[in-house]
C-alpha cells in the first residue's frame, strides 16, 4: 500500500513537471547591420512586459541569437549596438514549441524609420493623416503627432491672422503715400493722408502683436508712423516721429546688417531733429553696404546741409563722389556747398572758394542733359565762368590729325 501510493506521488511529480516544461518557451534570430552583414556581440535585451522579467542575450559571430528557457508571456525586445538602441519589436506573445524567431535588419529598420518620418512631416505639413500611417504608429509617435498637428493647425490661423493685418495696413500706407503725394493737387487732403496713415498703423501695430519678429512688419510700421507724423504738428507730431523710431529700432534689432534699414532709419531721425544719431546711422549704412556707400553718403550731405552743417555736408558729398565714382549729382551738391563759402567784395564781384567752379563743370562734362545742367550753367554764369556745353568723352578714342 505503501508503495502504491509512493507510485502516486512520483506519477503526479512528474505530470506536474511536464506541464511545467510546457510553459517554457524560446526565441532566437539573426541581427544585419545597416551594411546587411550580420552584427557580432550585439545586446539582445527581453524585457517581460505583462509581469517584471529581464533577459539578456548576445549575438554570435554569425550574427544569430538565441535564449531558451523565457516563461511564456508579453515581451519587447530590442538590440543595443555600442549601448545605444538600434530596434525595437514590441508585444511578442511567446507559445511552446519551437523558438520563436525575432529577426533585426537594421538597414531595413533605418529606411522604414525614414520613410515613417517622412511621412508623419507630410502628415504635419498638410494635416491629412493616411490610415496606412495611422496604423503604423507607436502611441509615443500618434501623440507626438497629434501634438504636431494641432501646432500646425495654430500655426495656420496665425499666418493668416498676420497676412491679413500686413496686408491691410500696406494697402492703407500705399493709399495714404499717394494721398499725401496728391495732396492739394487731385483732390486728396491731408485728412484723408492722415486717415490712411493712421488705419496703416493700426493694423501694423495688430501684425506686430501676431508676430514680433517680422523686420517687414516693423520696418512699414515705422514708415506709417513717419507718414502720420506729416500730417500733425508740434506734440503730436513729435509723439508720432517716436513711435517711428521706436519701430525702426524694432527692425534693427531683428536685422542689425540691413543697411537699407539703418539708411531709412537715419533718414526718419533727420525728420526728428537728430542729426549726430543720423549722421551715425548713414555711416553705418555705408560700412555695411560698400556699393551703396555712394548713395548713403549723398543722403547724408542732404541731412547735413537741412541743418546747416554746410561743412560736413561738404565732406559727405566728397565721401559719395569717392565712393561711387562718376555721381554727378554729388558734385553739384557739393559745388552748392561751396557757393556759400564765396566772397562778395564790395563791388559785388563774387571770388568762389578753390573747387567751385570745378565741381559744377564735372556735373556738366558727366550729366550736360542732366536735372541739374541749367543751374549748374546759372552758377558757373554767376561765378563769370564760361561755360562748356558740349560733353567730351574722356574715355572715346581720339582722332587721328
Amino acid at each position: 500500500m505503501k508503495i502504491r501510493n509512493l507510485a502516486l506521488a512520483t506519477a503526479g511529480l512528474l505530470y506536474l513537471s511536464a506541464a511545467a516544461f510546457a510553459q517554457i518557451t524560446a526565441i532566437e534570430g539573426i541581427v544585419k547591420g545597416a551594411d546587411g552583414a550580420p552584427v557580432k556581440d550585439a545586446l539582445i535585451q527581453i524585457d517581460r512586459t505583462d509581469i517584471k522579467g529581464h533577459y539578456k542575450v548576445k549575438t554570435d559571430k554569425k550574427g544569430h541569437y538565441i535564449y531558451n528557457g523565457l516563461p511564456m508571456g508579453t515581451y519587447d525586445i530590442s538590440v543595443l549596438i555600442d549601448n545605444k538602441e538600434a530596434d525595437r519589436v514590441k508585444n511578442v506573445r511567446t507559445s511552446p514549441g519551437d523558438p520563436q524567431p525575432i529577426n533585426f535588419d537594421l538597414k531595413a529598420a533605418a529606411d522604414s524609420a525614414a520613410a515613417r518620418e517622412a511621412a508623419m512631416e507630410k502628415a504635419a505639413a498638410s494635416g491629412q493623416v493616411s490610415k496606412d500611417l495611422e496604423r503604423g504608429l507607436t502611441p509615443e509617435q500618434k501623440k507626438a503627432l497629434d501634438e504636431s498637428l494641432k501646432k500646425q493647425e495654430a500655426a495656420m490661423k496665425k499666418n493668416a491672422a498676420l497676412n491679413q493685418a500686413f496686408g491691410d495696413g500696406k494697402t492703407a500706407l500705399d493709399a495714404g503715400t499717394a494721398a499725401s503725394a496728391d495732396s492739394f493737387h487731385n483732390g486728396a487732403t491731408k485728412a484723408d493722408a492722415e486717415k490712411q496713415f493712421q488705419a496703416a498703423a493700426d493694423s501694423l501695430s495688430k501684425a506686430a502683436e501676431i508676430d514680433a519678429n517680422q523686420l517687414a512688419v516693423w520696418s512699414n510700421l515705422a514708415a506709417a508712423y513717419q507718414g502720420l507724423a506729416t500730417t500733425k504738428t508740434g506734440p503730436d507730431f513729435d509723439a508720432a516721429m517716436q513711435k517711428c523710431l521706436d519701430a525702426y529700432t524694432k527692425a534693427l534689432a531683428l536685422k542689425p546688417d540691413d543697411a537699407g534699414v539703418h539708411n531709412n532709419y537715419a533718414l526718419a531721425l533727420a525728420k526728428a531733429k537728430k542729426f549726430p544719431e543720423a549722421q551715425a546711422e548713414l555711416e553705418n549704412a555705408a560700412k555695411l553696404d560698400p556699393p551703396q556707400a555712394g548713395k548713403y553718403f549723398y543722403n547724408l550731405g542732404a541731412l547735413e546741409v537741412n541743418g546747416g552743417q554746410s561743412d560736413a555736408a561738404g565732406e559727405a558729398f566728397q565721401k559719395a563722389i569717392a565712393a561711387t565714382p562718376p555721381y554727378p549729382d554729388a558734385y553739384y551738391q557739393y559745388g552748392v556747398v561751396l557757393v556759400a563759402k564765396a566772397q562778395i567784395a564790395a563791388d559785388g564781384k563774387i571770388t568762389p572758394v578753390p573747387g567751385t567752379v570745378e565741381a559744377f563743370q564735372k556735373y556738366l562734362e558727366l550729366a550736360p542733359t542732366g536735372q541739374w545742367a541749367q543751374p549748374s550753367k546759372d552758377m558757373l554764369a554767376t561765378l563769370g565762368q564760361s561755360i562748356s556745353v558740349t560733353y567730351q568723352n574722356p574715355s572715346a578714342p581720339k582722332k587721328k590729325k
